[in-house]
Order: C-alpha cells, then structure tokens, then sequence
C-alpha cells in the first residue's frame, strides 16, 4: 500500500499532524481552501494563521495551558518551536509575531517534498485515512457530510476578535508601559480610567450598536465572550476582569479605578492588540466607543475585531479516545473541530490524530494518552463527558485527576515525564 494520508485544513491542528506524518514517512496530501475559498475571519493564505489574539497564554508550569505546551514540546512541536522563534514581549505568556508565526509554519510544511498541498475546497472526505482538522469554520457541505456519517447534529457557538492598533497612534500622554505587580521589564502598554470615564464608556459600550447575527442566535464562548456581553452582566464585570487595575499603577500614589492593556502583536512592535476586547460592535462604533479610553483618542486601527462561528462535534457521542469517529474509524477528528477550545489545545490533538493516524495505517492498536498528562486528561474529558452538557473545553487543572493548587508544580513534573515515556513508545 502507499503511504498516503489526507489531512483537511492548515490551522495548527493540521500542521502538526501533517509535520508528524511527513517526519514519519509517508506522503501528506494537505488540502486547505485559501486562498481560493476564503473564510469570514481569515485574511491571508498561511498555514496556522492565529484569527483571534497572538498570544499561547501562560508558559507557567503551574498554568494548565503552560504545562500543555511543555508537554508538547516534549512531543517535537512545530507549533511551539516556531513560537519560540517568532515570540514578542508579553510578560510570562508566550505570545507571538502573528504574521512571522504563519509564514514560518508554511515554510516548513512546504519544505517537505513528501507534503502535496491542494488549495481546494473539500466537501466530500477523501477515500482512506484522512485527518479532518477544518476548525470552527468548517464548511456547511462538510458539516452535512459529518452529520450524516456521525447521525448526530453539530454544535456552534459565537467567537470574537480582538482589535488592532498602531503603537504610534497611542497618546503615550495618557499611556504607560507596565506588567501587572512588575512580574518583568512592563511589555504591556497601559490604559488607566478613572472612575468618570470608566462609567462614562462603559455606558456608550452597553448601548453601541452591533453587528446583526444573520446564521442562527446561539451563546458565546465564555473563555472568549465579547466585551460588551461581559459588560451587560454588570457594571462591575470588566473591572474584575479583562479591566482590572490590581498591580497596574502609574507611581505608587495613582489609583486607577479599571485600565486596558494592549499586548504587542508583531516583532517589530509597531502593532498591539486591545486585550480582552473581542467584540461585535460596528466598526464605526468599535472607533467611537473604544477612542473614548484614555490614550487611544486617535487610535488608528489596522484590524477592527469580528465575530465569526465557530462549529464542533459532539465529542463524547462521536469519538473514541483516539479521536477517530466511532462509526468510521479512519476518519480522525482534530482541531477545535474536535471539541477542544484554545490554540494550544488544537494544535496538541493535531499531534495525536497523527500518532493516531500512524498507526491505524501500520494495523497497530489504538494507543491512549496517559490520563496523568493534560493532554490526556483533555482528550478524557471531551470523549466521556456528559453529551448532553458538552460545550469546548481549555486545558485547565480541574481535568487533571489528582491536582489541586498545593501540587501543581508536582504533577506538572509527572505529567512531562509520562508524556516522554508514551511518546518514546508511539510506534510500539
């Protein structure tokens, strides 16, 4: 037989399998639709281009998504590697020069001569093992192709973006450099607000006018919940969240009553990103509401944010363990596709539908993740779950038997080291 594997969609999730397989030996057809078809959030043709924030969150061993990626860089990740290589200042998150990242991870999947790539749209899946990886966006003629293999309907929910704007732009007046309790040398640009003009945008917010939801009315991501939604739930929401003030203090006498940060979004540190302000505000609102935050009066915006939808399957009724579909076995499911939320989280379960994809080719036995690790306790969660209350998940330390906050630092240690010792014995 030849070697052959299809893998649908270059997000991350698809590059890391078609980077594991290729790695293995065998020939990769790799089809994405970009440029030819494109998607209501994406703007360019590369590979594992990042839609929403730059930032890979925490690379603390204590953080759950900070364990996930060491994990796999343990595994030989293409994602995590070319993050290191195109990172940016951002405190002790790993978070990345979004373009650089991209056209980095293109260059390397196009350097293997056993990668075909099809700039095609897939609507029927291909005849063999093939590893679908087409993310929240996949196609509504795919989607129907899923549910009628699966028998099941597929879930959706809204997901946001965040705004973009020009470092020069930003009055530095107003504007401060500074991390939260000077965890480093301050790489987030602050924004402080007073309790008069919090109050004064946090009422233009609530009342801006939206962008009209044509698809379906459905609920929101709450791990990427629009800021105005997060705002209707109280006056108070965003100063206890994305807004608080705790650690951000100009001198010590200042008082700041909410601020917004901006991170940096390329290495050139001409563009920062407004965190945690996905939202579907028009975009002449988004200029309004968000010019009234002191020091971004004159903001000028390279990226207004979007909402866009974001589909998935019914994890627990449709995958095993492996993630193949349990009515097709050579069908593999990876990617936020899967059920799992979060970069890191899909670009993980692309490494393992490739392991899992390996070996159903050589007729070996599936081969489970140690429960013990954060991957695997993720990939427990979304296939034995309650189906009925299934929604995304992130990783987090709730999942993970055993943990609690006095032994992080302990199980992180178990975790990495299980890992190891399952990768080592993939091909086993």
């Amino acid at each position: 037989m030849e070697k052959v594997i299809h893998v649908v969609g270059a997000g991350l999730a698809g590059v890391e399998a078609t980077h594991f397989l290729a790695k293995s030996g065998f020939e990769v057809h790799l089809h994405e639709q970009r440029p030819q078809r494109m998607t209501p959030a994406h703007h360019t043709e590369w590979f594992g281009e990042l839609v929403c924030s730059n930032s890979l969150k925490s690379n603390r061993l204590d953080n759950a998504c900070g364990l996930l990626k060491e994990e796999m860089r343990s595994m030989d990740s293409l994602t995590m590697r070319i993050a290191q290589e195109t990172s940016v200042p951002s405190g002790q998150a790993l978070s990345v020069d979004r373009d650089m990242f991209a056209q980095r991870l293109t260059e390397e999947i196009r350097s293997f001569p056993n990668v075909i790539i099809h700039h095609e749209e897939i609507t029927e899946i291909p005849d063999g093992i093939t590893i679908l990886a087409t993310g929240p966006l996949t196609s509504d003629a795919l989607i129907a192709t899923l549910s009628k293999i699966t028998g099941e309907n597929n879930l959706s929910f809204f997901d946001a973006s965040s705004p973009i704007v020009e470092k020069d732009s930003i009055n530095f007046d107003k504007a401060y450099f500074k991390s939260r309790y000077e965890q480093d040398e301050g790489s987030y640009i602050n924004c402080a607000m007073n309790r008069e003009e919090y109050e004064k945008f946090y009422n233009e917010l609530i009342n801006a006018k939206l962008v009209e939801k044509h698809e379906f009315d459905t609920g929101y991501f709450e791990g990427c919940m629009p800021v105005e939604v997060m705002a209707k739930r109280g006056v108070d929401t965003l100063r206890y969240g994305p807004l608080k003030p705790m650690g951000l203090r100009r001198t010590p006498e200042d008082r700041p009553y909410a601020v917004v940060q901006l991170r940096q979004d390329n290495v050139a540190g001409n563009l920062y990103n407004i965190v945690g302000f996905q939202t579907n505000l028009t975009y002449p609102e988004q200029k309004r509401v968000f010019g009234l935050i002191p020091g971004l009066e004159n903001a000028n915006f390279v990226r207004y944010g979007l909402m866009h939808k974001n589909t998935y399957l019914k994890a627990p009724k449709v995958l095993d363990s492996t993630l193949s579909l349990k009515k097709q076995k050579n069908i593999i499911i990876a990617g936020q596709l899967c059920g799992v939320e979060g970069y890191v989280e899909s670009a993980a379960t692309g490494i393992l539908a490739g392991v899992t994809a390996m070996r159903l080719f050589r007729q070996k036995p599936s081969k489970t993740l140690p429960l013990n690790t954060m991957l695997g306790a993720l990939v427990n969660y979304i296939t034995q779950c309650v189906p009925d209350n299934f929604s995304p998940m992130n990783a987090n330390y709730g999942i993970l038997h055993g943990a609690n906050k006095n032994n992080r630092e302990q199980m992180a240690e178990q975790s990495v080291e299980a890992i190891r010792k399952w990768w080592a014995n993939i091909d086993e």
